[in-house]
């Protein structure tokens, strides 16, 4: 692994920090995973500074390399600094493996709390760590969190809704859309497919209500599946529905 520099090794600390000032009414695991991160990452900045500080220190003179005896004493002197920069590397990369454990159990507990919005500051910080594949799985983690939590919800939408079950279902969607993390497997595919019977519900309560349609809507290409293969204009999809629903 590349070593952490400072910056990055105490972006953890800062991020507990402000954890812990935040709420003062915070307590128990949260509290105590605060903690045990804050002391693993003094353990880690100690000893990263202790393998700069080997690294960088000047070596042990030479001046009576003349003799095979000082030779050989030199080597051994060389070897053994050697050892102890590697043992103190070794050291500190531990300790950054440490920290990043600390800090996964701590997303995990933020997640059983349903706290979203830290989830993704959390994300956030491991990113800017250089942990870019921790913070891919934290966010992968949140996004099946978000979307178990409007399952029942994406299960009830369907092409023959009541206007009332359409606006909740649209709320969904646009919940989806907000919260679930971009990078989520499938999402806009997943929000784009179930658009198709939104579309053919709100279709329904037009013609219903004897509103016309406008001729440049795009309802019926979408209740016909015909936006399926854009996953990326999704949310202007949904807009437009809610649009054309709120207008009739």
């Amino acid at each position: 692994m590349t070593m952490p520099s400072l910056r990055q090794a105490v972006r953890p600390a800062i991020y507990a920090h402000r954890l812990l000032s935040g709420d003062q009414e915070r307590a128990g695991k949260l509290a105590a995973e605060c903690e045990e991160l804050l002391s693993l990452t003094r353990e880690l900045v100690t000893a990263i500074g202790l393998a700069k500080l080997l690294d960088t220190r000047p070596a042990a003179s030479t001046a009576t390399a003349g003799t095979a005896t000082a030779g050989t004493a030199t080597a051994g002197t060389a070897d053994s600094r050697q050892e102890q920069i590697l043992d103190a590397y070794a050291d500190a990369a531990m300790g950054w493996a440490k920290v990043i454990g600390s800090f996964t159990a701590l997303a995990g507990t933020l997640l059983e709390r349903g706290e979203w919005d830290e989830v993704r500051r959390l994300a956030g910080v491991l990113a800017d760590a250089g942990e870019m594949s921790a913070a891919s799985d934290l966010r992968a983690q949140l996004g099946k969190v978000i979307w178990a939590s409007y399952d029942s919800r994406l299960r009830n939408i369907t092409s023959t809704m009541t206007p009332a079950e359409i606006t909740r279902a649209i709320a969904a969607l646009r919940a989806i859309l907000r919260d679930v993390p971009e990078d989520f497997p499938d999402r806009n595919a997943e929000v784009n497919r179930l658009l198709v019977p939104l579309a053919a519900a709100v279709q329904a309560v037009i013609r219903e209500r004897r509103t016309d349609i406008p001729y440049d809507s795009r309802l019926g290409h979408i209740a016909a599946g015909g936006v399926a293969k854009y996953p990326e204009i999704v949310a202007m999809s949904l807009d437009e529905l809610a649009a054309e629903f709120d207008g009739s």
